[in-house]
């Protein structure tokens, strides 16, 4: 199954979910740890995998670099297509029509005719250009991976293009509203990076449908008849995990999550639709500094308040020497966001994801196989979408494809590394993308065992047509006609390895005429007995 049938229209669109940052953190780092402690909750495996070990797609994930391949001009094109705001336009054409009342990055929005509406925002205090560059290359990468990401582009523009609707008001977070004027826009602008007369902003394109809150990493939606898979169970949210790891995205909470209800027909509101789920505010990743130095060196390596490390460190009287205390802030802009010490295993957000904490191997595994897609090409084409400075731009760019290369070496390194497993007639092929990376220098042979109906093992055929591929010659256990095609005298089995774990495939035999039909993979733990 390539595709969940999760957006099955329906009347009512759900109610609008507000999540409360203070509840969710102590739920997640307290509350919900004891209650899984004590209803013994183990993680299983995960809900929404088909018979290729893979996720299909569906309302919350479309497979994009994991089953095509992608150029470097697609992977920034990404979420945004052609619809995006052009800075040469004439002045007083990006109408202003709303103040931004929440977040930590000021701005507004702007509806441009012809175009759209988009949320421009500026960086924090203190980070010029970080976060604004952030945004963009991180919406584009989980946009390729396979997520729903918004449109976020870095925009140089001149303050004229600009023309306020009259009357604005925004309503801050204690519920104050006051004029979003000619001196509130302002002092946003006055907050921006500039490059000459230019102004830096993020343009962020305006989400389709109706806005219904966050998701939640947990449980499911009553009012949403198409959510039955616990989203703790989903593998892509388990995964997310690595992806967030790698760009050290520690602000992986429900709040930067959103879900929208989007009517089957987009000139009729009130018409049925589905809900599609979003991620976004990534402006997080690659380094965010906080007032507190300590906080700032801690980001990716522990929660906010890891109780796990401080029984350790009271245990131990302190005298573990942790990696934060390692930290340098060598990074430029990017302050402390390096490769030195990164271990994805021992990763954490800023507080304990409910998804994130169930990710198993497979999980991580899985997404493993498509970050192994991003050549050193695609993520230089992804930092430059950034606008950084040219240090800045190459420092990134090192980093990223460090710390790449230190997810690829710890995942596809315990089980089978072996994907885009492909049938030809009698012949079956796979590329292995640790030999392709070049995280494994291993030269070992392969090996290939098969299966059949009668339960006899023996080995067959292998050749490398090159150091990343490795083809199996099948041996045919069944005529052309005679039994179905789904008859168990037509099954076979076989394990495909080198030195570790195997890929194990599942096959009917169709007969010498039309080969052999794949129905199903499997990716062990243990290597087959020799």
């Amino acid at each position: 199954m390539w595709r969940d049938d999760d957006e099955r229209p329906f009347k009512n669109a759900p109610a609008e979910y507000v999540s409360p940052f203070a509840w969710d953190g102590a739920n997640q780092i307290v509350f919900r740890p004891v209650a899984r402690f004590f209803a013994v909750d183990p993680a299983g495996d995960a809900v929404d995998v088909n018979a290729f070990d893979e996720v299909p797609d569906s309302s919350w994930f479309t497979n994009r670099i994991g089953r095509a391949s992608m150029t470097p001009a697609e992977l920034v094109r990404g979420p945004c297509g052609d619809q995006v705001l052009d800075p040469n336009a004439a002045d007083g054409t990006w109408i202003i029509d709303q103040g931004k009342s929440n977040g930590a990055n000021p701005g507004f929005r702007v509806n441009v005719p012809g175009v759209g509406k988009f949320v421009l925002k500026v960086d924090p205090a203190g980070e010029p250009d970080r976060a604004t560059g952030a945004t963009a290359i991180a919406a584009r990468l989980y946009h390729a991976v396979g997520f729903f990401s918004p449109c976020d582009s870095v925009v140089y523009f001149r303050p004229s293009i600009l023309t306020l609707k009259p009357g604005l008001q925004v309503t801050d977070n204690s519920g104050k509203s006051k004029p979003f004027d000619a001196a509130a826009l302002k002092k946003v602008l006055d907050g921006a990076s500039r490059r000459g007369d230019l102004v830096r902003m993020v343009a962020s394109r305006w989400l389709p449908g109706k806005v219904i809150g966050p998701y939640q990493y947990s449980g499911t939606r009553d009012d949403d008849p198409n959510d039955v898979v616990p989203h703790e169970d989903r593998r892509e949210l388990r995964g997310a995990r690595v992806l967030a790891a790698w760009l050290n995205h520690f602000d992986s909470r429900e709040q930067n999550t959103m879900d929208v209800f989007l009517p089957g027909d987009p000139k009729n509101k009130q018409s049925p639709g589905y809900v599609v789920h979003y991620i976004l505010d990534l402006g997080d990743c690659f380094g965010s500094v906080w007032a507190w130095d300590e906080i700032s060196r801690r980001l990716g390596f522990a929660y906010y308040l890891d109780l796990p490390y401080l029984a350790e460190d009271f245990v131990t009287l302190g005298l573990i020497q942790r990696p934060w205390e390692r930290a340098r802030r060598e990074g430029g802009i990017f302050n402390y966001f390096s490769e030195r010490d990164f271990d994805p295993d021992l990763w954490r957000g800023g507080y304990p994801n409910p998804a994130f904490v169930r990710m198993t191997e497979h999980d991580a595994a899985w997404m493993t196989r498509i970050l192994a897609r991003f050549s050193d090409d695609l993520v230089d084409a992804a930092v430059d979408a950034g606008q950084y400075d040219e240090k800045s731009t190459a420092y990134l760019k090192r980093v990223l494809i460090a710390r790449r290369d230190v997810v690829l070496r710890r995942y596809l390194n315990r089980l089978s590394p072996l994907a885009d497993v492909r049938v030809d007639g009698a012949t079956l092929c796979a590329t292995d993308l640790a030999r392709k990376t070049h995280v494994s220098a291993s030269t070992a042979p392969y090996h290939a065992r098969v299966h059949s109906p009668e339960n006899a093992r023996h080995d067959l055929a292998v050749t490398a047509p090159d150091a990343a591929n490795v083809c199996v010659a099948l041996e045919h256990v069944a005529a052309d006609g005679g039994a179905p095609d789904d008859d168990a005298s037509r099954y076979v089995v076989v394990d495909t390895w080198s030195n570790g774990a195997p890929l194990r495939t599942h096959l009917f035999d169709l007969g010498p005429r039309r080969g052999f039909r794949l129905v199903g993979i499997e990716r062990p733990e243990s290597e087959p007995d020799r």
